[in-house]
């Protein structure tokens, strides 16, 4: 019997040998796990190194005015202003059809075009009314509108600039005028007097080129 028991002893050793070790080896997990964690937890800190906290002095905060911002836009708008400037004396009658109505077009237009302007045979698709402005005030309207119509993709559009009955002597000041203005843009190709459904004397129908 008591053999019996011996022999019995040596694999419950065993078992208690391998309990013990499996229970090391857990140990050593956690506490490696541990210590990951643990590392983890302090990655920023170890990282930035050692921090001082600021110092509070509290000062009032300064009332010195910042500088004023400079006009870069503004300077640019006025500087294209200025390329763009529309003169008063520049002689475009050579160019002008002598027709009643003093079309204009230009070499590589053909004079179809401006026949078709004057029988109102184009859409129009935008209109400026010049009426009560000062000529300066006219010439300014005059070349922000043709610039955003051509930006637009716009092709046909009627400039109102009065047939002078409100003018010194019943003569249309703004005409002419208009006339030298809309020569000198770049985007315009053609125009014409409008016809009486469309203005007739007081106003031009512009011919603008594609984009």
């Amino acid at each position: 019997m008591k053999s019996n028991s011996l022999k019995d002893l040596g694999p419950l050793r065993d078992a208690m040998r391998q309990a013990q070790a499996e229970a090391a080896a857990l140990r050593a997990k956690e506490a490696a796990e541990a210590a990951r964690r643990e590392r983890e937890r302090h990655a920023f800190a170890h990282a930035v190194g050692p921090v001082k906290p600021i110092r509070v002095t509290h000062k009032a905060p300064s009332s010195r005015p910042l500088p004023p911002p400079e006009p870069r836009q503004r300077e640019l708008d006025e500087q294209a202003a200025l390329r763009e400037a529309l003169s008063d004396e520049v002689d475009v009658e050579s160019l002008l059809l002598t027709d009643d109505g003093l079309s204009y077009r230009r070499p590589d237009i053909s004079i179809d075009v401006v026949n078709r302007l004057r029988r109102g045979q184009w859409a129009i698709q935008g209109q400026l009314d010049l009426h009560g402005l000062r000529r300066d005030e006219a010439r300014e309207a005059l070349g922000g509108f043709i610039r955003q119509a051509h930006q637009q993709g716009r092709r046909c559009v009627r400039v109102v600039h009065g047939k002078g009955h409100g003018s010194p002597g019943k003569m249309p000041v703004l005409k002419s005028k208009v006339q030298r203005w809309l020569a000198q843009r770049r985007e315009v190709i053609a125009f014409a007097q409008a016809p009486g459904p469309q203005g007739g004397a007081g106003a031009l129908v512009v011919l603008l080129g594609s984009r």
